[in-house]
């Protein structure tokens, strides 16, 4: 899987980093970047709570 962040929706809210603190981290720019773009499956659950709780839904996790 792949972990993107769309910055054209993001705003920043952090819910993805209190998620998944080691895939995603909130820059000064307040936006969510992926640090972890390639996550290894036993993470799966935290990436999904991270897309859940987007309340823009700027992340998408792209099956490889």
């Amino acid at each position: 899987m792949r972990v993107v962040v769309d910055h054209s929706l993001c705003e920043g809210n952090g819910r993805c980093v209190e998620a998944a603190p080691g895939i995603f981290e909130l820059r000064d720019d307040d936006q969510s970047y992926v640090v972890e773009e390639q996550p290894p499956q036993s993470l799966r659950a935290k990436v999904d709570l991270a897309v859940s709780l987007c309340p823009r839904q700027a992340i998408r996790i792209i099956e490889d």
